[in-house]
């Protein structure tokens, strides 16, 4: 059987790729070692404007008006002949006379050759000028709206501020005990929300995460302000801390509002001198907040299952969260506890692992009844 001669394979060889780069419906071309145009892809020549007839032979950087002569491609097309086979990816603005700049990727590779003397480079063009411009859009759309939440964050929180003022100047106004004391638990309740507000208006990230150390002590500050005439009276301390939703944190806000006025209410009668301590503690998806004092304590007469309007608010605000809060008496003082305890699910895929209990849970009733005495020193019931 007779072999064609080498030429014969070599013409086919090249006749084929040109066929295939021209039928593409990318845009290719195929260009000599010189980097003038071997083979254009009609693809090619219509996105760019490129006359067919004219195409072949002609050098790249000497298409249309001279646009594709940019440095950083002649950078890239000059390492590709140098020998650097792999593919290597160019972002860049092709402007044209009259016409609207595209933004392109350009990819360019080293073809490998029986006749490695004449090497052929393929060079390839990407226009992605509509998926910038659509991103560029969507992540100016994103911060405007970023601007116009913390704008209306702004203005809540103002309003709000200037709604407390009202609430607690009525207070003072009122001959009613009972009205006075509903008057600034309303106060608080709205200073709450907008001591979280001007932070979320004023946070770097666009509120989508609040740090509760700073905005726990910040809630603090109101609370002290109009419910504490002497700092040195009565201390309010944060500890611990982390980053949750903003959503979270509205209602971890309140409930620390309800607490921390409960505690200033009951807890130091007659001019005690006394401590009120925020936690928060956060271990993966479980977080516990608790609110302590070291005040008089709960009066043994009066029972757990009291419910007023504080104790309420604190427990709708806990089920919103899917947490539970712990109720027991604590000495010296009381303390609220309120825990989230989320069981990661163990798949098919993933070794077994003990699963994740509550303190209390597998015990032995004596063990149990140990556990619950050890978790009285950290929590105790709203009064």
């Amino acid at each position: 059987m007779a072999t064609r001669p080498p030429n014969d394979l070599e013409d086919a060889a090249v006749s084929l790729t040109l066929a295939v780069i021209i039928a593409s419906p990318s845009p290719l071309l195929l260009l000599d070692e010189n980097l003038a145009v071997v083979g254009a892809s009609d693809s090619f020549c219509e996105a760019f404007g490129i006359d067919r007839a004219t195409v072949t032979g002609c050098a790249l950087f000497g298409l249309g008006a001279g646009e594709w002569d940019v440095s950083q491609l002649r950078a890239l097309l000059s390492a590709i002949t140098a020998g650097t086979p792999q593919v290597v990816a160019l972002e860049m603005e092709l402007e044209r006379p009259e016409i609207e700049a595209r933004c392109l990727i350009i990819t360019a590779r080293l073809l490998a050759y029986e006749d490695i003397a004449q090497p052929r480079v393929l060079f390839a063009v990407a226009d992605v000028t509509d998926a910038r411009t659509n991103t560029k859009a969507k992540d100016a759309a994103i911060e405007h709206l970023g601007v116009l939440l913390n704008e209306v964050r702004h203005r809540v929180a103002n309003s709000l501020q200037i709604i407390s003022a009202v609430l607690l100047q009525n207070a003072r106004r009122t001959m009613s005990a009972e009205t006075r004391d509903h008057l600034k638990d309303a106060h608080n309740r709205v200073m709450a929300v907008a001591t979280l507000e001007r932070k979320l208006s004023e946070s770097p990230n666009g509120g989508e995460s609040v740090e509760l150390r700073t905005y726990f002590t910040d809630l603090c500050k109101s609370i002290a302000a109009s419910l504490i005439s002497d700092n040195d009276h009565i201390a309010l301390v944060v500890k611990g801390g982390g980053h949750v939703p903003s959503r979270v944190s509205v209602s971890l806000g309140l409930i620390v509002t309800e607490l921390v006025i409960n505690a200033l209410k009951h807890a130091f009668p007659n001019g005690r001198v006394g401590r009120i301590e925020i936690g928060y503690q956060a271990h993966g998806p479980n977080w516990t907040l608790s609110v302590r004092d070291d005040g008089v304590g709960m009066p043994k007469e009066l029972p757990l299952t009291r419910s007023g309007l504080g104790t309420s608010i604190v427990q709708a605000l806990a089920r919103q969260l899917e947490a539970t809060v712990e109720t027991v008496p604590a000495v010296p003082g009381t303390t609220v506890c309120i825990e989230h305890v989320q069981v990661a699910l163990v798949s098919d895929h993933e070794p077994e692992r003990a699963p994740a209990i509550s303190p209390a849970e597998g015990l032995s009733s004596g063990e149990r009844n140990a556990s619950e005495r050890s978790i009285a020193n950290g929590c105790a019931t709203l009064r």
